[in-house]
């Protein structure tokens, strides 16, 4: 019972960071783009996490636990709607669900993982997206397409049951990705916001807050504390100390290595891109956080912030407008970061980089395609774009009637 206690409240402290990293994603969003859409960013984010538990609740973790039962395909299973009484017929507190926690702890912990990943969408598609649209969508993804996409690894589905495992510790892809190629999908359907590209040359659109950005990367990174640390689902104190020294190193790796390649490409010391390769590094790391050591660690890291300055590039040389560069943190990194574990740490080897490649590709498939049905029909019923008027004036004025400073208000075109 003490140590059923120790886990728990670790699992609990690992929750609150999670949580914790909701204000570390707002933080870099609204710092990353202008003070006329500050409210925008900030109301969606509350949307995502307030909705993104109850639906958790009511549909998402039976979804994504629920229990395939043997011989099954492992794609689709529902164990009911709502939470059900971790307690046994007596009323004590049922302890055969776990040994490391309770059934309302492990559904707490999920649950902030849940609305990431629709957080993730929320940056690419800032300045630009109508607020009911992205709702709706978030809605449908958080609530149903996250959940069963979740299932297929962390449910014991068809990756899990694979003759060589697909592994994902933390979510590499099961979140990151699968936020990352929403994101992709939104962006090429909403279009570049006004400006951003003129007469084919690419126009760099400013943040306007980077102190504010630069905080939410540090609380991002402390709450990874939590991301990764919890995903050990216990308090073992050799698992949950390595976890974090390596999910700490890559991180560095990535933002060091990021900030020297790009003042070596563009000449000068770019704060953004040093604050990405940080995240890079942390999506890197998060798919085998437990199998690395402190060396493979540093690798993915620097490999990741590598990976993250030609990313940027590439999105811009797409004519895809990306404005907190999510898609290359998310998705691009996130896909490396699931294949590292194919090549580095204890899983290392050629059938476990085939089992990741299978994996990648199958999120790949799900999300496109889901993704593209939920905001193509969107776009063709009720729009996705808010108007020219309103991008340039700016959705907060125009969707919520009211400004995030209205003291300091700008005339921004």
């Amino acid at each position: 019972m003490e140590l059923l206690t120790i886990n728990n409240v670790w699992m609990m402290i690992c929750t609150a960071l999670v949580f914790f990293m909701h204000l570390g994603f707002a933080f870099l969003e609204i710092g990353l783009t202008r003070q006329k859409n500050t409210l925008n960013i900030l109301f969606k984010n509350i949307f995502i996490i307030t909705t993104g538990l109850l639906l958790y609740a009511l549909v998402g973790f039976n979804l994504m636990y629920p229990g395939f039962a043997e011989g099954s395909s492992g794609i689709f299973g529902f164990a009911g709607f709502g939470l059900s009484s971790p307690l046994t017929a007596e009323g004590a507190l049922d302890l055969t669900y776990n040994e490391g926690y309770t059934y309302w702890t492990d559904f707490l912990f999920q649950g902030m993982f849940a609305a990431t990943a629709a957080t993730i969408v929320s940056g690419a598609v800032a300045e630009r997206m109508k607020i009911l649209p992205f709702m709706i969508f978030a809605v449908i993804y958080v609530g149903i397409v996250y959940p069963i996409a979740g299932s297929w690894k962390w449910g014991g589905g068809f990756l899990d049951q694979l003759s060589t495992p697909f592994y994902d510790f933390a979510g590499s892809t099961l979140v990151h990705s699968v936020g990352g190629w929403a994101a992709v999908v939104a962006v090429c359907l909403l279009g570049a916001r006004i400006g951003k590209f003129k007469k084919g040359e690419i126009q760099a659109i400013p943040g306007h807050n980077i102190p504010l950005a630069t905080a939410g990367v540090l609380i991002l990174w402390l709450g990874w504390f939590g991301f990764n640390g919890g995903s050990v689902l216990s308090a073992d104190p050799g698992l949950t100390s390595l976890t974090l020294v390596t999910t700490c190193l890559s991180a560095a790796a990535g933002g060091v290595v990021a900030a020297i390649v790009s003042t070596i490409m563009y000449k000068n010391l770019d704060l953004t891109m040093f604050l990405n390769g940080i995240l890079g590094g942390l999506v890197g790391i998060t798919a085998g956080a437990d199998q690395m050591s402190p060396t493979d660690a540093i690798l993915i890291g620097a490999i990741a912030g590598v990976i993250i300055v030609f990313a940027v590039s590439l999105i811009d040389k797409l004519k895809l407008d990306d404005p907190v560069g999510a898609i290359a943190v998310h998705l691009i990194c996130g896909i490396w970061g699931t294949l590292a574990v194919g090549l580095f740490g204890n899983l290392a080897g050629v059938d476990q980089f085939i089992s990741q490649l299978i994996g990648v590709a199958s999120y790949a498939v799900f999300c496109l395609a889901t993704s593209f049905i939920i905001i193509y029909t969107l776009k063709k019923t009720m729009g996705i774009r808010v108007s020219e008027k309103e991008e340039l004036e700016g959705l907060d004025v125009h969707e919520h009637g009211m400004d995030a400073y209205p003291d300091f208000r700008l005339n921004e075109h």
